[in-house]
C-alpha cells in the first residue's frame, strides 16, 4: 500500500473532498478505482482529475472570499 504525504489540514475535510474527486472524475469520464490503486492509470488521467479537482478548489475559495468581502 502506498504512503500518503499530503496530510490535511481540516481532517473533517476528507467527505466532502472525496465526494468533489468522485463528482470531478465523473464530469471528466475518469473511473476511480475501487481499491485506491492508481497505478494503472496514465499521467494524463490522473494529471487532469488532480488539476480538475484544484480549479474546482480555487473557484470555491474565490466565491468564499468574495462573498465576504475580503480581497485576496
Amino acid at each position: 500500500m502506498a504512503r500518503r504525504s499530503n496530510n490535511l489540514v481540516v481532517p473533517q475535510a476528507t467527505a466532502a473532498l472525496q465526494r468533489l474527486k468522485l463528482e470531478a472524475a465523473q464530469e471528466l469520464g475518469v473511473t476511480i478505482p475501487q481499491d485506491g490503486y492508481y497505478g494503472n492509470y496514465t499521467s494524463r488521467e490522473t494529471g487532469s482529475l488532480g488539476g480538475y479537482i484544484t480549479k474546482r478548489l480555487v473557484q470555491q475559495a474565490e466565491q468564499a472570499l468574495q462573498g465576504s468581502g475580503r480581497t485576496l
